[in-house]
């Protein structure tokens, strides 16, 4: 009956750090995606935040670790190599701390980071020139695509060193509202328009981002919850294999 339980508890852990090995996979390609994607909001702030630089390459990094751990847990569970789980047990107890510290601090932290992300924005709208950058261009999907204009409103386009300087009536292409009548639409640069009304968005993109944000807060909430019990039933399934097994026995270790 023990051999029996010893039996199911590997091959759990072997499915279990699979699933770990591919959860890892997921991580490391979501941080390349915010590293080198050019068509989302994150690439507006990742030109001009080193800290989402910095996070990107730290999500990168915890991918190929989690790999590697999957791996080993792989190995060690199969093989009931003890010091293989013990270091599994570890390595995924100090990743549950990393991650409600991380956690914490984001929740804590979280007027600051709009303020940062505000800022940047702001800027952003300031020297907008209407040429072929990535961050300009991405900026303009977005207000294009969450059908919004400006920050907090189409006012802060008002700040633009090209808009304020110009004889023209300029305001921003992918701001342009459809269903009012202007000139013609396009999906980047500075468009003239000739009513005295902007034909453009009344709503500012960080209503729009808040909104999505609040609609999706129960899936990103469920992820890391669902995140958190699996990191806990491998560290359980890992102690109580590590437990049944008597001695290290290295001549398991596969030999290539």
């Amino acid at each position: 009956m023990g051999k029996g339980c010893i039996t199911v508890t590997k091959y759990f852990l072997f499915l279990f750090n699979l699933l770990f090995f591919i959860f890892g996979a997921l991580i490391m390609g979501f941080g390349l995606w915010v590293l080198f994607d050019n068509q989302s909001f994150i690439a507006v702030l990742q030109e001009s935040s080193h800290t989402v630089k910095v996070a990107s390459y730290i999500l990168i990094g915890v991918g190929s670790l989690s790999m590697a751990m999957g791996f080993f847990g792989c190995i060690g569970a199969i093989y009931e190599i003890r010091c293989l789980l013990g270091l599994y047990f570890t390595c995924l107890l100090l990743i549950l701390i990393a991650q409600v510290t991380a956690g914490v601090l984001i929740y804590f932290q979280r007027d600051r980071l709009k303020y940062e992300m505000s800022n940047i924005i702001k800027g952003m709208i300031i020297n907008y020139t209407g040429e072929n950058r990535t961050t300009e261009h991405t900026w303009d999907y977005i207000q294009k695509k969450m059908k919004c204009c400006g920050w907090t409103g189409p006012g802060n386009w008002s700040d633009n060193t090209l808009i304020k300087n110009s004889t023209q009536n300029l305001y921003p292409c992918s701001c342009r509202n459809e269903s009012l009548p202007g000139s013609e639409i396009r999906d980047v640069g500075l468009c003239e328009h000739l009513s005295t009304e902007l034909p453009v968005h009344e709503t500012g993109c960080i209503t729009s981002v808040e909104k999505w944000l609040m609609d999706n807060c129960g899936v990103i909430l469920g992820i890391c919850v669902g995140v958190a019990v699996i990191e806990l039933l491998g560290m359980i399934l890992s102690m109580c294999l590590c437990k049944s097994v008597v001695q290290e026995d290295y001549t398991k270790v596969p030999k290539y």
